[in-house]
């Protein structure tokens, strides 16, 4: 059961298409989401990808017009963790906000870390998309 959930974002120069159209591309994973891959491959309707916590299976949701970049990650345990993520419009720009949820044994402080990593990893796309 989740008990605790923070959203972390940035905004980006890019319109919401272009984020979207970056993002949704699970190839375009290594480059940015470091809490996530190194590596990915497709294997049937799910991704594979080298994370800083072993080998892990990533599906994602379905390509869409509402910009849900929503995700489950199956960890090495079996364990799967659902990562809602949006691309909002604001103009010719864009807001990206994911929404990390602390899971049942997860202490503070891996909580905190994991909103790190996960704030560094938006800041990586944002550099990239605003290059």
């Amino acid at each position: 059961m989740t008990c605790e959930s923070t959203h972390v974002s940035v905004f980006i120069s890019r319109t919401a298409a272009d984020v979207y159209a970056y993002a949704s591309d699970p190839a375009n994973l290594p480059a940015w989401a470091a809490g996530l891959s190194s590596t990915i491959t497709r294997e049937g309707d799910h991704w594979v990808a080298d994370s800083p916590m072993g080998q892990v299976s990533v599906a994602f949701a379905p390509t869409n017009d509402f910009g849900v970049l929503d995700h489950n990650v199956t960890l090495p345990g079996g364990d799967t963790v659902y990562n809602p993520v949006r691309v909002i419009p604001d103009g010719e720009h864009s807001e990206v906000v994911f929404t990390l949820r602390r899971r049942d044994g997860m202490g503070a402080d891996e909580f905190t870390a994991d909103a790190s990593a996960v704030t560094a990893d938006l800041q990586r796309l944002k550099g990239l998309l605003e290059a």
